[in-house]
């Protein structure tokens, strides 16, 4: 798989954003509630926009390279996801992803994906679908914490949720910050596997009433593999008209993750 896929797709589960009205660094202590009331207050702050048109930087590293890309981010909410890479102004890649779909081209190497999401899923070791891509994109929990039960407790002044009963097949663990109960770090591992993904958000930025980080950091394992990504956003607009260009060029070969 040619590292500006593993790029395009890492950054689809690290653009989250995040709600704060004060630092974490700077608060006494945290008050211990219940875990339903975590939860609750967790969907009471959901983000509540129809669009957001995102410009960034990603700095990508794995045991072989380095790089620094730009990108434009758009979201259409519960309909598209799209994003384009340059560096130095040239066109490297872009993705869409549907409900139904997750699209994807390099021009580099010429080379194309087009399909659902079984592969994406696989890469990832946990079942993804569109809601869950866009949750994360959005700060809000990969997982229907309403579905199942969840246990609480209070881990270096954040609150720490874990499933009651154990998925055989990962492990999940959110960190929610108590300021405004927005994700300030989610973990999912795969034992089998080797894998594991985390997520974490450094500063927050008020723009128009929502809360978007600064920079992000996206630390991906796979057996003794590390790949990272550090996200910093440029500009950030809310509910505007959007377009979504994507049109696979003719002559590019289909790849696919294995």
């Amino acid at each position: 798989m040619k590292h500006y896929f593993k790029i395009a797709i890492l950054m689809l589960l690290a653009l989250s954003s995040c709600k704060s009205k004060k630092s974490l660094a700077n608060m006494d202590g945290i008050e211990d509630i219940t875990t339903k009331k975590i939860i609750s207050n967790h969907y009471d702050n959901t983000f509540n926009q129809k669009t957001v048109n995102a410009n960034l930087n990603a700095k990508y590293s794995d045991n072989k390279m380095s790089t620094s890309v730009n990108v434009k981010l758009r979201i259409d909410m519960d309909k598209t996801i799209w994003m384009s890479a340059t560096k130095l102004g040239f066109p490297l890649a872009k993705v869409k992803i549907t409900p139904d779909r997750v699209s994807y081209y390099e021009k580099l190497n010429g080379t194309y994906f087009d399909g659902d999401f079984s592969l994406l899923s696989k890469f990832l070791g946990t079942e993804l679908d569109y809601q869950k891509v866009q949750n994360i994109l959005l700060g809000q929990a990969v997982l229907n914490l309403k579905k199942e039960k969840y246990d609480s407790k209070i881990d270096n002044q954040l609150y720490q949720l874990s499933p009651i009963k154990e998925n055989e097949l990962f492990g999940i663990l959110f960190f929610m910050n108590p300021d405004n109960f927005k994700l300030n770090r989610q973990e999912i591992t795969n034992t089998e596997k080797q894998q594991m993904l985390s997520v974490s958000y450094a500063n927050y930025k008020n723009i128009k009433g929502e809360q978007f980080p600064e920079n992000i950091n996206i630390r991906a394992t796979d057996h003794n593999n590390l790949t990272t990504i550090n996200i910093e956003y440029k500009s950030v607009e809310f509910n505007e008209e959007l377009t979504f260009p994507f049109e696979i060029p003719s002559g590019y070969k289909e790849i696919s993750l294995k």
